[in-house]
């Protein structure tokens, strides 16, 4: 199989764009909205979900969407983004193949992505789904409970399908082959991804055989389709941001890689973007391979907090740090997940993120990553799938070797062509008050006195002169920041006498600053 062309930036579209317009919507309508966050930027290839559980074609093998509940929805919402695609069906229209047609118009790859097991049920559990009005069921869900992970998951995916069952396999087969036969496709994505509770958990690595098995069955697919086609098929698959976390949900990317199983691998979150995705490993991992690696972004950066910029500007700066140290560790280009937009909402981002070259002298924060766990309320144990390695929020305590949390912040700039005029650490406490000793080292090199500011965004009045948090900023010569990898060690000498709580450091960023603001 021949490896894909090199396409910058992978947008995928999870199929929002119907839900845009008011029912009916136009087939130009839609063309117009899917495109429109696409067109002049660095996106080669669009992904787009073709849907999670119903098909949204014709089908002899599958349900189709809205039949479940007899085309009555739960929300207009539902009702506006389904009766477009069922109403333009009954006029006889074919959105997908619209959709391919006009990419190759635009020079844009466009793929299936096939959803291998979402789950936007919101918690329900196995036995509440017969009474649950949700336009993504499907009554062989409803008629199957025993096909489901219930206990053996994360709670708030009970009602993820089990792939160890055999009958549940067939069914996601089914989902791929109608829609890789049905439409001329450039290729195929299985995001495993969305979401990534696949398995039994306590069996989920002695049982990743079976999730290779329908890999290789969707292969299997695909090949017989380039042979027909007389032109490749490629298949892309969406997998854990690291080896470790892989091999804990059970996808076995070594024999993937050995098996041809793949083209194009898109390590990423599950929930949220993982900042700290191993794109070095995956990269040797597939070196002579031929297959390309995309590490992913999702809809938002979990954790961080705002200030001292606003959350946007620090959004984007932060965005292309990611970037800039992904392409530095080998990435083939980026991928982009949940970035709903028009035609300026991401449009900085998409004409930048893609090449080296257009990352070169733009603003910057290279940040720690984040570990977020949420126990509680929506989407409760959906971010344990991801950032594992995840550094920050932790807490400062006094140690007997004088020793401190350290991070490691990985500067993909090369300052030659044009040197920054900021080059700026800054740490974030909560709880840090006037009394409080702590030192800072970068590099192993002990900096001096911080310049403090507090965290007053909340202070809704804007009265107060303190907060329960403070920024601890360092300028540092530009001599001491290279390309690569730097550690910052942040030491308690000594907690305030008189405060009880401990110091949470939450924050470490690197600001590397080129323009007199942020374009």
């Amino acid at each position: 199989m021949s490896s894909p062309p090199e396409y910058g930036i992978i947008y995928n579209w999870d199929g929002a764009p119907h839900g845009y317009s008011e029912v009916p919507q136009s087939v130009k309508s839609f063309l117009r909205l899917t495109y429109a966050p696409l067109e002049e930027t660095q996106v080669g290839a669009l992904f787009w979900c073709v849907g999670e559980h119903a098909a949204r074609w014709p089908s002899e093998g599958l349900e189709l969407l809205g039949d479940v509940h007899g085309r009555v929805y739960e929300s207009a919402a539902v009702y506006n983004h389904t009766e477009n695609i069922r109403q333009m069906l009954d006029r006889g229209e074919d959105p997908h193949t619209a959709l391919i047609d006009r990419g190759r118009e635009l020079g844009i790859q466009v793929y299936a992505s096939v959803r291998m097991n979402d789950n936007h049920f919101n918690g329900a559990q196995p036995g509440e789904l017969a009474a649950l009005h949700h336009t993504e069921l499907t009554r062989l869900r409803i008629e199957h409970p025993e096909w489901l992970l219930g206990e053996r998951t994360s709670e708030w995916y009970a009602a993820s399908w089990n792939m160890a069952v055999p009958e549940v396999r067939e069914n996601r087969l089914t989902h791929i082959r109608e829609v890789c036969e049905r439409f001329d496709w450039d290729g195929v994505e299985l995001d495993w991804q969305r979401h990534a509770f696949h398995l039994p958990e306590d069996d989920a690595y002695r049982l990743r055989y079976v999730l290779t098995d329908l890999q290789r069955a969707a292969r299997g697919v695909t090949r017989r389709l380039g042979e027909e086609r007389g032109r490749p098929f490629h298949v892309a698959a969406r997998v854990a941001g690291s080896l470790e976390m892989c091999r804990r949900i059970g996808y076995d990317i070594p024999t993937w890689i050995e098996e041809d199983l793949v083209d194009i691998l898109i390590p990423a979150g599950n929930a949220g973007t993982d900042s700290s995705i191993q794109v070095a490993e995956f990269v040797e991992l597939c070196r002579g391979s031929g297959i390309a690696v995309y590490p992913g972004f999702d809809g938002g950066l979990p954790g961080g907090c705002p200030g001292p910029e606003d959350a946007g500007t620090k959004d984007r700066m932060r965005t292309r740090a990611i970037a800039s140290r992904y392409h530095r560790g080998g990435a083939t280009g980026i991928y982009v997940f949940n970035w709903h937009g028009d035609r300026n909402t991401r449009r900085e981002l998409l004409t930048q993120i893609g090449a080296v070259e257009t990352l070169q002298a733009t603003d910057k924060v290279y940040a720690a990553t984040h570990r977020v766990i949420l126990r509680e309320g929506a989407w409760r144990g959906a971010y344990r799938r991801d950032r594992i390695y995840g550094e920050v929020p932790v807490t400062l305590v006094e140690t007997l070797t004088g020793d401190g949390p350290t991070v490691v912040l990985e500067v993909a700039e090369d300052f030659a062509p044009e040197s920054p005029r900021q080059v700026e650490l800054r740490l974030r406490m909560d709880q840090w008050v006037r009394g409080d000793v702590v030192d800072v080292y970068w590099d192993g090199q002990k900096l001096g006195d911080a310049e403090v500011r507090y965290c007053r965004a909340g202070d809704p009045n804007g009265i107060s002169e303190v907060s329960a948090a403070a920024w601890l900023h360092f300028a540092i010569p530009l001599g001491q920041v290279g390309s690569g990898r730097h550690t910052v060690r942040a030491v308690l000498v000594k907690r305030h006498p008189r405060i009880a709580c401990d110091i949470l450091l939450t924050d470490v960023e690197l600001l590397v600053r080129y323009a007199a603001k942020e374009s």
